[in-house]
Parts: C-alpha cells; sequence; structure tokens
C-alpha cells in the first residue's frame, strides 16, 4: 500500500492506495491559519506535524490496512510557503504561507524583467524569495535553511533536505533553462545556494522514514520517503493530465488554472507564470485568486450554511447575474493583470436585486478572471481544448455550467476533484519502485470514470460575453482606486 499526503491551507488530506492506485481509503485533518495583521498570513508548521498521525491512521482504517503494509510515503502540498529551520531541521517562527505578501518592501530594487527572462516568474512579495529576505530582515533568529511547506515535511520526516524542481520554479531563485538556482537571482535576494534544500526529481526518493518520522505518521521505519511537489502540480498529476490539451481549472481555496505545454513559454505580459513540471513538459499558470475562499466569504457575509445554499439562490438568475459585476480580488487581483493593491467590489447594483444577483455575481466574476488566463494562453500558443474542473468547487453543477459557457468548452469534472493525495501517491509509487516512471504510472489512473462532461450553452453565449466586457471595463475603470488604495 502507498500513502499520498497533501499538506493544505486548511486540512492535511490523506489517501491510502493500492499499486495500481485505486483509493481504499482516505481521511483529512483540520487546522487554523493565523492572520496577525492586514497582507499577512501565517501557519504553525507544527499543526502540520500533529495532523499526520491522525489522518493517516484514519485513512489507513478506512482502507482496512494495517500501517505495516505501507510500502511508501509522498506528500504535495500548498505552494509559495517560507519556514525557516535551524540545523536540525526544526522550525524556528511560523511558515509565512502562500497568502501572505508582508515582504512588498523586499523586492522594490529587484528588476521584474530580469526575473521574469530568467525564472518565467512575476516578480511578486507572495513568492518565496521575498519572504526569505523578509526572514533575514525581520523574522525570527536561527534559521540556516529555508523550506516550503513539503520539503519541510520531507525533512521533519526523513532528515533529508530535498526540494523538487516544480516547487523550485515557483521561488524566484529558478532557472528555467539551467534547471537549477540561479546564481544571478540568488544574488538579487541575498541569498546563499546552501540556504535552500537541494534539487531532486519529485518522483526520487529523499530518504527513508526515520525514527522520529515513523513516530510521527504512525508507520514503519525505512519506507521510502518520496521527495513530492507542490499542489498546482499534484492536482493536476493526480487528475491524469500528462498531456498538452486540457486546462486545470482547481477550484479550491485559490483557483489556479493552467496547462501544459513542452517548451518553457515566457509570459511578456505577466499574466502567467511557467513551471518544470514532473513529465518534463512545463506548466503553465496563474498562481490564482481567492475563489473558494470568495465563496466562503460570501456565505459568511450573507449567513447561508453551505456553498449549495449559494447555489441554490444563484441558480434562480440567469447569466449576466442581471448586471451585476464582481470582481474576484478580495486579496489582490491576480487576473486580468497582478494588483496586489486591487480589491474585490460589486458594481451594477439595484433596488431590484438580491442576494441571488449576488450569488450569481461571485460565482461569475470568479470563472470571468479564469477566461482571463485561457485568453492569454491562447495568445500564447498554449493549446487550451478543455477544461478540468478540480477541488472542493468542482462539486458544484452550477459553477462547472458557468464555466463553460463563459468558455464555450466542455468542462470535464471527474468523480474525484481532490486529486492532490493522490498525485502525491503517484510520486511515491515511483520512488517506491512500483512504477517505473510518472507517465507509466499516471495512466494507471482510472481518470476517465465517472467523469461527468458538461457542454456550453448556445442561449447564454450572448449573456456571458456582454457581462465578461463589462467584467472588464469596471477593472479598467478602477485603476486609480487600486494606485489610490496601495
Amino acid at each position: 500500500m502507498i500513502v499520498g499526503i497533501d499538506v493544505g491551507t486548511q486540512s492535511l488530506k490523506v489517501v491510502v492506495c493500492d499499486d495500481t492506485l485505486r483509493v481504499r481509503g482516505e481521511a483529512a485533518q483540520p487546522y487554523a491559519l493565523h492572520v496577525p495583521a492586514p497582507g499577512w498570513a501565517e501557519q504553525d508548521p507544527h499543526l502540520w506535524e500533529a495532523a499526520l498521525g491522525p489522518a493517516i491512521a484514519a485513512a489507513l482504517a478506512r482502507a482496512g490496512v494495517a500501517p505495516e503494509a505501507v510500502c511508501a510515503l509522498g506528500l504535495a502540498g500548498q505552494l509559495d510557503g517560507c519556514i525557516g529551520v535551524d540545523r536540525s531541521g526544526r522550525a524556528v517562527g511560523p511558515a509565512l504561507i502562500w497568502m501572505d505578501r508582508r515582504a512588498v518592501a523586499e523586492i522594490a530594487d529587484v528588476p521584474a524583467e530580469e526575473v521574469r527572462r530568467r525564472a518565467g516568474v512575476v516578480l511578486d512579495a507572495g513568492h518565496m524569495a521575498a519572504k526569505i529576505r523578509w526572514w533575514k530582515r525581520h523574522g525570527p533568529p536561527g534559521a540556516v535553511r529555508y523550506h516550503q511547506p513539503v520539503s519541510y515535511l520531507v525533512r521533519r520526516l526523513s532528515g533529508v533536505n530535498r526540494l523538487d524542481h516544480a516547487v523550485a520554479s515557483t521561488t524566484m531563485l529558478y532557472g528555467l533553462e539551467a534547471r537549477d538556482y540561479d546564481p544571478v537571482l540568488l544574488d538579487f535576494f541575498a541569498i546563499a545556494r546552501d540556504e535552500l534544500p537541494p534539487l531532486a526529481e519529485a518522483a526520487a526518493a529523499a530518504g527513508p522514514l526515520t525514527a522520529e518520522g515513523a513516530r510521527l505518521t504512525g508507520l514503519r521505519k525505512g519506507i521510502p520517503v518520496a521527495v513530492g511537489t507542490g499542489d498546482d502540480f499534484s492536482n493536476a498529476l493526480g487528475a491524469g493530465v500528462i498531456a498538452p490539451g486540457t486546462l486545470v481549472c482547481c477550484l479550491g481555496t485559490a483557483e489556479v488554472v493552467g496547462a501544459l505545454h513542452p517548451r518553457p513559454l515566457i509570459d511578456d505580459a505577466g499574466l502567467v507564470e511557467t513551471h518544470a513540471y514532473v513529465s518534463g513538459l512545463h506548466f503553465i499558470e496563474n498562481p490564482g485568486w481567492l475563489s473558494g475562499g470568495a465563496v466562503t466569504w460570501f456565505l459568511g457575509a450573507h449567513a447561508l450554511p453551505d456553498p449549495a445554499a449559494m447555489d441554490a439562490c444563484a441558480a434562480r438568475v440567469p447569466a449576466g447575474a442581471g448586471g451585476v459585476t464582481f470582481l474576484p480580488a478580495l486579496s489582490g487581483a491576480m487576473a486580468p493583470e497582478w494588483v496586489a493593491a486591487a480589491r474585490g467590489c460589486y458594481y451594477g447594483l439595484s433596488a431590484a436585486h438580491g442576494v441571488g444577483h449576488m450569488a450569481r455575481a461571485v460565482l461569475e466574476g470568479c470563472a470571468f478572471a479564469m477566461r482571463d488566463v485561457v485568453e492569454r494562453l491562447r495568445t500564447m500558443g498554449v493549446a487550451v481544448e478543455t477544461v478540468r474542473l478540480l477541488g472542493g468547487g468542482a462539486a458544484s453543477s452550477l459553477w462547472a455550467q458557468i464555466r463553460a459557457d463563459i468558455l464555450g468548452l466542455p468542462v470535464e469534472v471527474p468523480a474525484r476533484s481532490d486529486t492532490s493525495p493522490l498525485g502525491a501517491a503517484l510520486l511515491a509509487a515511483v520512488a517506491a519502485g512500483r512504477a517505473p516512471d510518472v507517465v507509466t504510472a499516471a495512466a494507471r489512473l482510472d481518470t476517465d470514470a465517472d467523469m461527468r462532461t458538461v457542454m456550453p450553452q448556445a442561449h447564454a453565449r450572448a449573456a456571458c460575453e456582454a457581462a465578461y466586457a463589462r467584467y472588464r471595463r469596471l477593472f479598467d475603470a478602477l485603476r486609480g482606486m487600486f494606485v489610490e488604495d496601495a
């Protein structure tokens, strides 16, 4: 048996798979995040450690499998985090997670065009290099190395420092052409190479589970721990996306939208970023805006019990939300442009509108941002023929239909939409020699079983086009406000 783990923002999720990568059991353990100030977001890494044992035990129990039957362990999880550790690999402070944008001053003197040209990413305070620089200036003392969440847990479980190429390519410190840390980028941020984990392939074995790792997981000492990868990549991998043509849209707390391409294309407009991918291709993506997070916000603001209640309200309103437009920029805009100072808003409200119009506008606004990304990808020559909807938001049939209508493309909704832990298990299968390579392992996934395809509705097309045009005009009209409020 193989265990796959996803270190999420709100919970740690575990699947137990057999050698065919069929899920036999799964479980999740929730935990909290801390927002000590506007623009800041932290998480205690010990929460991840504490969640491992209970989540793994529950998944094994549901699979009817003893811990001794597990032959490998793989991890995936949230990107753009930063954890300073001491020489023993223990955290010396909280993780600055992906939502944290406190390091704005740390990128002020860094040339954005050079970062984009070398690393294929947007110069942004959310990326790891900026956070490391902030930590060195303001963070807790005692850090000798800096980890992402996945590499931190790999270190805690195996005693080995490793980071995969895909996660490294999100840091602003990795050269796409050289497939290595870039000395020029390291100099920009005053970071030494030995302050970062050494690079390795995601499906390689980082090392065997140590006694401490066995204590934390409840698994037997000595089984291989895969290097692992970030959730943007493990979601696509666990959904069986290993070739160009399919747009991956993962509706978690944030919405990640991207597609594969053989070459490391660089977006001169800076809307999408280019990352290494485990199959040797490149994942060209926008790393996301609050989407599921916008739904959570809406539920709280309107005292609705769950997303199904929001869908029920929105379903009573036709496409276009009666002229109400929502900008999905609750934590800054990521589309149609990256503007950290932007904030979400409604426009077009009148006394004739109600909660249903506002609900539909939120669902449409997030989908409009997805369309921004798709149009940019196509301009760059990236194939987008179908959309595969993943994450918790994929449970909404209405949201899937809205996206099909706005794009005019088929939207595929797999029976299993939470695929990141399955992608982690796939990497563990290769690391343990249970599969020869990632492509072969991915072919074992039965992704077509119970796949639901949502087709665009011709009658909604005109309303969607008009609503999308209003959304773009609203963004342009608010530019002055974004600067004013920065």
